[in-house]
């Protein structure tokens, strides 16, 4: 799914296009016991109740394409009879009113989610009146091409409010607050099936994580049966690999610096794009010749790339650089630089030593207070 895609089936969660049809939910404790399970029909509930549903769901859709939000296949195996695939399917097609089907999928979430604390699994059913669009692509709701059936799934963390004081209006009075078990914003969730090209695609799961760099490997493969997931993390880090290896010793300051340089503009140049901009073998090895990495050094690059990367695996350009800091660290120094202003840092040999040069022409701050550059 595309952040349009994502952005679409987020629109569903408010009063006025609600498509959830059940609501069910498992309250877990530390000790991974079932303390609570409900199920009720969304629309009967408090409009202030709902609201708050809305919110938890919206959060399991948010964040960025490929850091946060996975778009991960089924493998083949997983397709086929008893597979995962076909266990989520039931769960969505019974539309949540077999007792059987959710019991045994917040086994398998309690079985292998990994939180030693208290959470709630709430789980949707939702079906959404998918418009169809004019020949200029404006939606007309009263012709719709399909209906995308979907469940969502939101795990999320259950916190001891915080103990303190507080004011009791019936007393008139100053007193201790009552400290209450809250449900926090969603660390896990996935949306089945997919949203792809304004219609469901059975072959294909969204996965949500707060943390990009908390995935949940056994979730993931138990639950979902997606496997060999890189985490935004994993792919920055395969990206300085790829580097080392290509340059080897010669890892210049000036090619590593064009090279972020390179990629921030590529970035900027696809921000308006509905499709995160992916880096393939291809595509990358552009970028590093476009950068000054000499022809010499990219002979063995495609080689060094399927042993760390893949060699059918891309790389999401938003993983690999942060657009918005470029960091130059030394033992005893770090410098924070406007990365649209690289080229004011250096490299340079003066009286036998390598030296940063940073020209200085404007004011220059210490602590917060201006000083003056007297030479």
């Amino acid at each position: 799914m595309n952040k349009k895609e994502v952005l679409e089936i987020r629109k569903q969660f408010s009063p006025q296009n609600c498509a959830i049809t059940r609501l069910c939910g498992c309250y877990v404790n530390g000790d991974k016991e079932k303390k609570l399970e409900f199920k009720e029909a969304f629309l009967s509930l408090p409009e202030e109740e709902a609201f708050k549903y809305f919110d938890l769901f919206k959060k399991t859709l948010s964040g960025t394409v490929g850091k946060n939000l996975i778009n991960m296949e089924f493998p083949l195996e997983q397709e086929k009879s008893g597979g995962t695939q076909e266990f989520l399917l039931q769960l969505r097609d019974s539309r949540l009113t077999d007792d059987m089907l959710l019991s045994e999928f917040y086994d398998k979430v309690i079985e292998n989610y990994d939180f030693a604390e208290h959470y709630l699994i709430l789980l949707i059913h939702a079906a959404y009146d998918v418009p169809g669009k004019a020949s200029d692509g404006t939606e007309m709701f009263d012709a719709s091409d399909s209906v995308y059936d979907y469940i969502l799934c939101s795990i999320c963390p259950v916190n001891l409010s915080k103990a303190g004081l507080c004011y009791n209006a019936e007393h008139n009075s100053i007193e201790d607050r009552i400290r209450d078990w809250i449900v926090n914003v969603p660390a896990n969730g996935f949306l089945f099936p997919a949203f792809h090209d304004r219609a469901d695609d059975i072959h294909s799961v969204l996965y949500y994580s707060k943390k990009p760099e908390e995935l949940q490997d056994t979730f993931l493969e138990q639950v979902l049966g997606c496997t060999e997931v890189m985490s935004a993390g994993c792919q920055k880090e395969s990206f300085q690999t790829v580097i080392e290896e290509t340059l080897g010793d010669d890892c210049e300051y000036t090619v590593i610096r064009n090279i972020h340089e390179n990629l921030n503009t590529l970035i900027e140049e696809n921000k308006e794009a509905e499709e995160p901009l992916e880096l393939g073998k291809q595509e990358m090895k552009r970028l590093f010749s476009l950068s000054g990495v000499p022809d010499e050094k990219l002979e063995d690059f495609e080689k060094d790339f399927d042993e760390t990367v893949g060699a059918k695996t891309s790389l999401l350009a938003s993983n690999l650089t942060n657009t918005k800091k470029f960091n130059i660290r030394t033992p005893d120094i770090v410098i924070n630089v406007n990365p649209e202003r690289t080229d004011l840092v250096n490299i340079q040999m003066i009286d036998g030593r390598k030296c940063l040069v940073i020209p200085v022409d404007d004011q220059v701050e210490v602590n917060g207070m201006e000083v003056k550059v007297t030479l």
